[in-house]
């Protein structure tokens, strides 16, 4: 029975189809912490989250837990690698046969520590995900953030915005900079000036929008739309205008970036760029699964960019008046 379930091409038809019928009668589930112990794998593979609280991840890590468990693998998630034991931690999982490949959300972790984990005698499959690492030879599955976020911009200018801000990430984080790139992509292609004033730090979290919106309503002179880098910064900071009576889309027009589930709940409902996040789950753990079992042919790292949609609510809408008029005003 082993022989016919973990290699059904080995056994003729009939013999496999007698086996599959008392598989069904018996109710019969193949013991993995054995299979594991013969074969010298874990079938099962790590995903390093960088905050397992922060809603992104959900659906993220539905999808991976459906696609490895169709493949045959179980998920052990580890949230907060510090820098300071990544890679020790990481070691720790591999040397003691618990896991056969990682799926890597942080890219703040130690590059010298994952090349050492990674690197020969006996490397570590590896596929980095929604992060790019600069300069290291991973596979990476992720979205693009710059050219999402130049989009959502875009759209703003489109409804005749001139003034627009923008609530960053963390300082130092790569999609912060990457979406902000594109912000400043965007404004550029347009010639509209980026005021430093309407820029707001951030950290991917509600408190920090909220703290942007205080910032936004103390200002005496505001941009009439804000481009946030992602939608629980969006959500904090419509918090803080309806605390101080300003209005959205009517004062200001808001836009954000994931499209959590809570996007379509706000009030009002939230414009933002719907990351695939169902899908990048799916794919990264289909890739890493693929590396684990050689069936990855090339040494070239695969770098694979999905594309993020953009999802119109009532958080937007075309400018005043006044600045729209001041599209019709000659330059001087």
């Amino acid at each position: 029975m082993s022989r016919a379930l973990s290699s059904p091409e080995r056994v003729s038809e009939s013999t496999r189809l007698r086996i599959d019928e008392a598989v069904r009668v018996t109710g019969y589930t193949p013991n993995q912490s054995a299979r594991s112990l013969r074969q010298k794998t874990a079938r099962t593979i790590l995903v390093a989250l960088p905050d397992i609280g922060n809603p992104f991840f959900s659906a993220i890590l539905d999808s991976i837990e459906r696609e490895a468990s169709m493949r045959g693998y179980g998920v052990l998630v580890a949230n907060r690698f510090s820098a300071e034991d990544s890679g020790r931690r990481m070691r720790d999982y591999f040397l003691s046969n618990r896991v056969d490949g990682l799926l890597l959300f942080d890219g703040a972790v130690d590059l010298a520590q994952l090349m050492l984990l990674t690197g020969d005698p006996t490397p570590v499959p590896l596929v980095v995900v929604c992060e790019q690492i600069a300069a290291a030879p991973f596979h990476t599955v992720r979205t693009d953030n710059c050219y999402a976020a130049e989009c959502a911009t875009r759209y703003l200018i489109e409804l005749g915005h001139l003034r627009i801000g923008h609530i960053r990430g963390p300082v130092n984080n790569v999609l912060t900079g990457e979406r902000e790139a594109g912000f400043r992509k965007a404004m550029g292609d347009a010639a509209l000036t980026v005021r430093e004033d309407w820029l707001f730090w951030g950290s991917f979290d509600m408190d920090a929008g909220y703290a942007a919106g205080l910032r936004f309503a103390a200002l005496k002179d505001r941009p009439t739309a804000v481009f946030a880098a992602n939608d629980e910064s969006a959500i904090g900071f419509l918090s803080a205008l309806h605390r101080h009576g300003i209005t959205c889309p009517g004062d200001v027009s808001l836009v954000g970036f994931d499209d959590l589930e809570i996007a379509a709940h706000t009030q009002p409902p939230l414009t933002t760029m719907r990351q695939p996040r169902e899908a990048l789950g799916r794919i990264a753990a289909g890739a890493l699964i693929d590396v684990i079992e050689g069936q990855r042919k090339s040494r070239l790292p695969m770098n694979m960019v999905l594309s993020s949609e953009l999802i119109i609510r009532d958080s937007t809408a075309r400018a005043p008046a006044l600045f729209e008029a001041a599209l019709m005003l000659p330059h001087a």
